[in-house]
């Protein structure tokens, strides 16, 4: 049995956050193990009001694919930290401060696993109300946390912001437009790299944003570079700030669809996505599959998917704080 632990008592005078800091929360490092073994470093945000004897509800949170816990994970943990929740923002296997080798790889069921081993710390947690879990999952980790809704019921309560499903993706490219030849053809690359990876001893990255732009790219693409590659959003731990995925890294992700069970999910689900993304259908398909009247689908009006990261006047803050007070209650 691992024990989770505090890293740093002087954290909060090393901030090291996009985002500014609050004088309404404290914030602890922690550690704790998944069921791998791999470590996941977690930053616990607490309401500065709480007294020790508190039991609260409790959110983990993690996302996006490919960012760190002192990106968006952190913004909004920080944010429902300051309306009475205890939150853990964390740093998924193999990436940031995260254990896991080698680097940058990611796997629809470890990632999964890491929000099951976020609830193992929160449930252990003396001022957690182990009855009162939720999670939030942004961008590719909204998918992951719809499949951990899926398979874990500590969890009451689950919101998916700007969601991918990166199986999905992986498989069938934006809009479903690989069909099954293409996707052969991209998996005997991804075979060919795995051999050529084992021959040198090294993991060939995948592409990743590019380092300038050149005005001719996608806009979401665009949308992307200017969170992460500027000084909005840029923290050099991050894999889109200033890294890259292996490239054999989506071969698991191609193969192993994780929302299958869905539809299983009994514990309430909100799905929030933006009007002008252009992953809206991830969100919208993914609520699909839900059942029961605890589910909720919210479209925000004139958002892209970047918007959902960092934008405050565009995450619907006081709607995800009433969703959690109601099914953490």
């Amino acid at each position: 049995m691992s024990e989770a632990k505090s890293l740093s008592k002087n954290y909060e005078n090393n901030w090291d956050k996009v985002f500014t800091k609050s004088e309404k929360v404290d914030v602890t490092k922690v550690e704790f193990k998944n069921r791998f073994g791999i470590t996941l470093v977690g930053d616990l945000y607490t309401p500065k009001n709480m007294n020790k004897t508190d039991t609260l509800p409790a959110i983990a949170i993690s996302g996006p694919f490919g960012a760190v816990k002192e990106q968006a994970s952190g913004l909004y943990a920080q944010t429902l930290a300051e309306r009475g929740f205890i939150t853990l923002a964390f740093d998924p296997s193999y990436t940031g401060e995260s254990s896991g080798t080698p680097r940058h790889v990611a796997s629809p069921d470890i990632n999964t696993e890491d929000f099951s081993a976020a609830v193992d710390y929160l449930v252990n947690n003396k001022n957690v109300n182990p009855d009162k879990i939720g999670i939030l999952g942004i961008c590719g980790f909204g998918g992951f946390a719809i499949n951990a809704a899926a398979i874990d019921t500590r969890i009451k309560a689950t919101v998916a912001s700007t969601m991918y499903d990166m199986t999905r993706v992986s498989a069938y490219g934006y809009n479903d437009t690989i069909d099954e030849n293409a996707r052969y053809e991209m998996k005997k690359a991804l075979n060919n790299q795995r051999s050529e990876d084992f021959k040198t001893g090294e993991y060939k990255g995948a592409e990743g944003l590019p380092e300038k732009l050149t005005g001719e790219e996608p806009q979401f693409v665009q949308d992307y570079w200017g969170y992460y590659k500027t000084k909005r959003g840029f923290h050099s731990r991050s894999i889109n700030s200033n890294g890259k995925w292996n490239m054999t890294s989506s071969l698991s992700l191609i193969n192993q669809p994780i929302l299958q069970y869905a539809p299983e999910i009994k514990s309430a689900v909100l799905v929030i996505h933006g009007e002008k993304a252009h992953s809206r259908y991830f969100g919208e398909d993914a609520f699909k599959k839900l059942k029961g009247d605890n589910k909720e689908c919210l479209i925000i009006k004139d958002a892209n998917h970047v918007d959902l990261y960092d934008n405050l006047e565009k995450i619907p803050f006081n709607k995800i704080e009433s969703f959690y007070k109601n099914y953490l209650k």
